[in-house]
C-alpha cells in the first residue's frame, strides 16, 4: 500500500548565512526519509547588507534589534499557506530577540499560517538564545500554534568571544586576525560537526514524521 508523504514548510530568515546553512542541511535530512519539503526564505523590504562595515552601524543596529524593532518583509509565497504536517520558523538571534523580518512576518501572517498548525522554531544563535526562543514561543502560542521542542545551534566559540567576534565580524573587521582575538576566535558561525549533527536531526525528525503518517493512514 502506497502511503502519503510527509510534508514539510521550512519558513526562515538568514542575513549572513548561517541560518541558511543550518536550514539546507535540515532539509536535505527530511528528504532523507522521504518528507516533501517546501523551503521559503524570508526576504526583507528594503536591503540589509552585512557586514555593515562600521562600528556605529553595528551599534544602531544592535540597539533597534535589542527594542525588537520590526523589519517590512516582502509578501510570502501562496505555497507558504498550503496544509503541511509541520512547520519549521527558522532563523537567527539579534541582540536576544528574533530577527526584525520574523517579528514582522509573526505580527502579518502569525495566525494565518500558525493557528492549529505543528511548528518547531529552529535558531541559530551565539550563546545567548534563552530570551529570544523564550519570545518567539510566546509568540507562536498566541497565535495558535502547536509547538514542538525548539531546535537550537549556537556557535561553537565561548563566550564572551563569540559576542565580541560577532560584533567585529559585523562592523567589518576579521577577528580571527586581531591579536587576542585569534586565540579565540577561529572561526566565525557553525563549524562542520554541527552542521552534520542539524542534518542527522531532520533525518530523526523526518523518520518520526513517516511513522506518525503511516500510523494515521492505518
Amino acid at each position: 500500500m502506497h502511503h502519503r508523504a510527509p510534508r514539510v514548510c521550512i519558513i526562515y530568515f538568514s542575513l549572513s548565512g548561517q541560518s541558511r546553512g543550518l536550514i539546507n542541511l535540515f532539509a536535505a535530512g527530511l528528504r532523507s526519509q522521504g518528507v516533501q519539503v517546501v523551503i521559503e526564505q524570508v526576504v526583507a523590504s528594503q536591503r540589509i547588507g552585512f557586514p555593515f562595515y562600521s562600528v556605529v552601524k553595528t551599534l544602531k543596529m544592535m540597539m533597534l534589534t535589542f527594542f525588537r524593532k520590526r523589519i517590512s518583509i516582502e509578501p510570502l509565497s501562496d505555497r507558504c499557506f498550503q496544509p503541511y504536517d509541520l512547520i519549521i520558523l527558522g532563523g537567527p538571534t539579534w541582540s536576544y530577540n528574533p530577527s526584525g523580518p520574523v517579528l514582522d512576518l509573526l505580527d502579518r501572517y502569525g495566525e494565518q499560517l500558525f493557528r492549529n498548525r505543528q511548528v518547531t522554531p529552529l535558531i541559530s544563535c551565539r550563546g545567548y538564545y534563552r530570551m529570544h526562543e523564550w519570545g518567539l514561543r510566546k509568540m507562536l502560542q498566541r497565535c495558535g500554534a502547536k509547538l514542538t521542542d525548539s531546535i537550537v545551534f549556537s556557535h561553537p566559540v565561548k563566550e564572551p568571544w563569540s559576542t565580541i567576534g560577532v560584533f567585529l565580524r559585523s562592523a567589518g573587521y576579521h577577528p580571527e586576525r586581531i591579536g587576542i582575538m585569534a586565540k579565540h576566535y577561529n572561526h566565525f558561525g557553525h563549524n562542520v560537526d554541527q552542521l552534520l549533527e542539524v542534518k542527522v536531526k531532520g533525518s530523526s525528525i523526518g523518520a518520526a514524521l513517516q511513522k506518525k503518517t503511516v500510523a494515521q493512514e492505518n
